[in-house]
């Protein structure tokens, strides 16, 4: 890695043979940034340039997503914590800090378990550990999200994203709504890997010092998972934004861009 500032695309293959692209830009320390379900790298369009401060920040496209290959098997949220890892050593990251919100926390949660020696701080939004013990959304949710007409489900997915009072500010267009060029098989595929996350017992096993952060208004994954989070993670602390959805990291960009930051540079945590 150079050290100075740099914007760089590339691909890597994982162990199986498909395609990952991932993507630079920054520098300083690197920060691994993590998509929501069905997205790529252009989820953290909108507050990427926040960390290049003191980070260069490393995006995936997740299997399925953006510039990577589309298998048809290969979805669930351990395998593209591995691919996270492939891109990393395809880097020469030894180690890194990690952030990632709403699926991209799930994946998280097993890079960091997983691989220990790979992540130096973790920040995780907006994300549940799954399984069981998670607290899931509400039924209402589902069936607002499986509307056939996409353009209701698109205006239901906004109201889960962000407060009236931000999307009268704020006109878009939206990075978060999903990659739109994604076949159905991959869809599918990212759904069932984020509805059979369980990462609960592994949890206790993540070492880095953790930050915890959600949105106190958040109905697609309800805030009620924080405490469960923290409970199990052995060193974490925890931000509730008030008035926020699920993208508050967004909604709530100066506040949330520089906790994480304090976080991510102070000497001590």
């Amino acid at each position: 890695m150079t050290d100075g500032a740099q914007h760089i695309h590339g691909t890597t293959r994982a162990q199986d043979g498909t395609a990952l692209a991932y993507q630079l830009q920054g520098s300083g320390h690197p920060l691994v940034l993590l998509a929501g379900q069905a997205n790529n790298h252009h989820w953290w369009d909108g507050v990427r340039e926040d960390f290049h401060a003191t980070h260069h920040t490393i995006t995936v496209d997740y299997r399925g997503t953006g510039a990577s290959g589309r298998p048809h098997e290969g979805y669930s949220t351990r395998q593209f914590a591995e691919d996270v890892i492939t891109v990393l050593d395809q880097l020469g990251v030894e180690r890194a800090d990690v952030y990632g919100t709403s699926m991209g926390g799930r994946v998280a949660q097993w890079v960091a378990a997983r691989h220990p020696e790979r992540v130096r701080r973790l920040v995780l939004g907006c994300t549940s550990p799954g399984g069981p013990h998670a607290v899931e959304r509400d039924a209402s949710v589902r069936r607002a999200l499986a509307q056939a007409d996409p353009r209701a489900a698109r205006e239901a997915l906004l109201d889960l994203m962000y407060s009236p009072a931000w999307l009268a500010t704020h006109p878009g267009p939206y990075s978060t709504l999903g990659d739109p060029d994604m076949p159905a098989h991959a869809r599918r595929g990212h759904l069932r890997a984020s509805n059979e996350h369980d990462a609960w017992d592994a949890l206790p096993g993540i070492g880095a010092p953790t930050l915890l952060l959600h949105g106190d208004q958040d109905r697609l994954t309800p805030p009620d998972n924080i405490p469960l989070l923290a409970a199990r993670i052995p060193h974490a602390t925890t931000h509730v934004f008030p008035g926020a959805r699920h993208a508050y990291f967004e909604e709530c960009r100066p506040a949330a861009g520089a906790l994480v930051s304090g976080f991510l540079t102070a000497e001590r945590w």
